[in-house]
């Protein structure tokens, strides 16, 4: 069965889509997010993919896409259509051409009218397919800018989406009110821009008047997605920890393994949220840890610097990531959770004391 993951990012009420091979382990991601990339990454590493390829759908106006940061970080390539006039890309792709990733593929549909560039992915075996912002769920994308053009959308939607099957699960690039997904069927019965009796004169005549303000980021999106996200002009990407090699989780923590701990446990403050008994008893406690039970901390986390990163300790790892979580609420930054516990830490050979006390 293909491996399947709808993402999303609340600022842009962007999706992002992870399909992937399971015989192979290579997948492909559709419009990532530049700020979510850890995630994306951390998701890919967990499922134990190999991210083959990075497709956008268009231009984007209201979100700088992943595409570039993911290419740097995880050696994957970047495809989008011919004639969205980017640059940076590795393929550029035409209506019919196929995207592989392993046995399975992606085919390219052509579906112009949001901006002059827009495609659809449609799944090999037409059971999904990823339509941008050309066909949203009951809605579709503007068309005032960037080349659009109602009259070309309207044909894209009737002539390529609306003639895959019925049965065909249709999943937009955004949606604003929490719907994750529609079908081919659905939309030519219920969408009110374009379902049902709609003709081409009535759709152009709604998209004619819709009145809407250009989006916020287009101004930096845009000029950005160009390159294909790659950064100038003072765009920088987000800064991610220096102070340790850590691992972003797609849990949305960062971890630290044991052996990195090793080699920078004397210039973090460790913090063990066991039970008092726990901590003295027959696993022992990393020297030079605090112990201070998770259920008080949020009444004693004044006890850590500020200016020191934390690493937080319990016993198999699964409190400790409760702890990271509550001090991020408090406003700590450098705050990471130890992999695996202490379970791991001596497994792996740390040094313990206290053990039995």
């Amino acid at each position: 069965m293909l491996v399947f993951r709808q993402l999303f990012d609340a600022t842009s009420s962007t999706y992002t889509y992870l399909l992937g091979d399971p015989a192979s382990r290579e997948c492909v991601l559709i419009d990532p997010v530049f700020e979510q990339v850890p995630r994306d990454a951390a998701l890919v590493a967990e499922l134990g993919l190999q991210l083959r390829w990075v497709l956008d759908t268009h231009v984007h106006a209201d979100h700088v896409t992943g595409a570039w940061r993911l290419r740097e970080r995880l050696g994957a390539r970047i495809a989008l259509s011919a004639r969205s006039g980017a640059s940076g890309a590795d393929r550029g792709l035409e209506h019919g051409d196929r995207v592989e990733f392993g046995k399975r593929w992606l085919e390219v549909c052509a579906t112009p009218g949001h901006t002059a560039g827009c495609l659809s992915y449609v799944q090999d075996d037409q059971g999904r397919a990823f339509t941008g912002d050309c066909l949203l769920i009951r809605g579709c994308g503007r068309t005032d800018f960037q080349q659009g053009d109602a009259r070309t959308m309207y044909a894209s939607v009737h002539e390529r989406l609306f003639t895959l099957p019925q049965a065909c699960l249709l999943y937009p690039a955004h949606d604003y009110r929490g719907l994750t997904v529609t079908s081919v069927g659905e939309e030519r019965a219920f969408n009110p821009r374009l379902g049902g009796e709609a003709g081409e004169g009535d759709f152009v005549g709604f998209m004619n008047n819709l009145g809407l303000p250009h989006p916020k980021q287009i101004d930096v999106a845009v000029p950005a997605n160009l390159r294909c996200g790659e950064p100038a002009g003072g765009l920088v990407p987000p800064v991610e920890p220096d102070w340790a090699q850590l691992r972003y989780t797609f849990g949305g923590l960062w971890q630290i393994e044991p052996h990195e701990l090793a080699n920078v446990a004397t210039g973090v403050q460790l913090l063990d949220v066991r039970e008092s008994e726990e901590f003295h008893g027959p696993i022992g406690h990393i020297p030079g840890a605090l112990s201070l039970p998770l259920g008080e901390l949020a009444a004693r986390h004044g006890e850590l610097a500020r200016d020191r990163p934390v690493v937080a300790v319990c016993r198999s790892g699964t409190r400790s990531a409760r702890a990271v979580a509550l001090l991020q609420q408090a406003g700590f930054v450098d705050v990471a959770n130890l992999a695996g516990g202490m379970l791991r830490w001596r497994a792996e050979g740390g040094d313990v004391v206290g053990a039995g006390e």
